[in-house]
């Protein structure tokens, strides 16, 4: 039986008991920069986010469901925001966003699943890798470490991009619920087992987790303990686990990639309602992400990465909706951006692939840039090939 499987089966695996033992001491070589990566699942249409206003194309492919040209936020003569994206026009005009468009990779795969699997490990699309791009950089990092160092995932589990071959990144859904939890006294007899007793691996293993995992999560929760963010976040859960972060990150937590998700972007039907009301949560708590850390000058020091596994085809469907599609727009938002505003020109709808967008940025590079130029990684070795780097940052 493997390990995983055997903690699935017992019954007390949770999304933070395949996580190591980690910030207990300073251990994460990150220059002092943070991190956030947010993920869209779901595949949001980039083409009503960012919005091709002037282009009559894009009108007549989308008779139903194009944004009309009055409600867009026009921010360029050609590209604009969806208005639900109202929220995130300061940030532009302050320069701490940077809107990168047509990224995508090769030969993409529309399947959700599959082409999340190839964002999150930043495989070819015809390679199948066991370990994220995230959890190889927390291998690289920690190499020689006494400690692992962590990366944190709000949500219900461990995304395949946080996880490595020697270090994982620590899930999150919680805090309270985990600590209960970790006093049931069956756990704490478990947790107080030496592993080193136990000629059987799994068993060892489960020990340690119980131990890390209760370890962890009292470091968590002493560190929420102190400064807390007075933002407005939105009282969502996208919103609740934003906030989460920015309290850890106002606390001085030792961990400084985090991770987490807006899910629901898969508009096949009556998309503008749903794809509106998702995209003024997300704007919502950028904003108050962005003004909290502002006020206490650690905006310098964060970025955070958007994306979304694919965009939608150009054309609506039947049904007032989008079906899934290929290349999309990623946002990076900091305090610290070389290049603020749009890396490139939109799509041109006038040159598809059967329909889709063409992609001109493969979404590697975005890693590339991010590892090297903001975490002080080798990208290279944690993405296994060497792409080119964008000078957004």
């Amino acid at each position: 039986m493997q390990r995983r499987t055997f903690l699935k089966n017992t019954g007390l695996a949770s999304a933070a008991m395949f996580a190591p033992a980690f910030l207990q001491r300073p251990s994460l070589a990150t220059n002092g920069k943070i991190l956030i990566v947010v993920q869209l699942s779901g595949g949001n249409d980039g083409l009503n986010t960012i919005v091709p206003y002037r282009n009559d194309k894009y009108y007549e492919l989308r008779p139903d469901l194009a944004i009309p040209r009055q409600e867009v936020l026009g921010v360029t003569d050609e590209l604009g925001f969806n208005p639900s994206l109202g929220d995130l026009r300061p940030l532009y005009d302050q320069g701490y966003l940077s809107i990168i468009n047509n990224v995508g990779y090769p030969n993409p795969d529309r399947s959700h699943f599959r082409s999340m699997d190839i964002w999150q490990t930043a495989a070819n699309s015809n390679e199948y890798l066991e370990t994220g791009w995230l959890g190889r950089y927390l291998d690289s990092q920690c190499s020689g470490c006494d400690v692992p160092h962590h990366a944190l995932e709000f949500g219900q589990g461990l995304s395949l991009a946080l996880k490595g071959r020697e270090k994982m990144g620590f899930a999150i859904n919680d805090l309270q619920q985990m600590e209960r939890t970790n006093h049931n006294p069956l756990l704490r007899y478990l947790a107080q087992q030496d592993a080193h007793d136990h000629e059987h691996e799994q068993v060892a293993y489960l020990y340690k987790t119980l131990l890390e995992t209760q370890s962890s999560t009292a470091y968590l929760l002493e560190q929420t303990q102190g400064q807390r963010t007075r933002a407005n976040f939105p009282a969502t859960p996208f919103g609740r686990d934003l906030r989460q972060i920015a309290d850890l990150i106002l606390a001085g937590c030792n961990s400084k990639v985090y991770y987490l998700s807006l899910g629901g972007f898969d508009t096949h039907a009556n998309q503008a309602g749903p794809q509106g009301r998702l995209l003024s949560i997300y704007a919502e708590g950028m904003k108050a992400l962005a003004e909290e850390l502002q006020k206490h000058n650690l905006w310098q020091d964060t970025l955070v990465m958007t994306f979304s596994e694919f965009g939608r085809r150009v054309a609506q469907n039947g049904s007032r909706g989008t079906d899934h599609g290929t290349a999309s727009n990623l946002f990076l938002m900091g305090g610290n951006l070389r290049q603020p505003g749009f890396y490139n020109e939109g799509p041109n709808l006038e040159d598809l692939n059967e329909g889709d967008l063409k992609y001109q940025v493969d979404f590697r590079q975005v890693y590339a840039t991010v590892l090297d130029k903001w975490l002080a990684a080798d990208a290279k070795s944690v993405i296994g090939q060497r792409f080119a780097t964008l000078g957004v940052l």
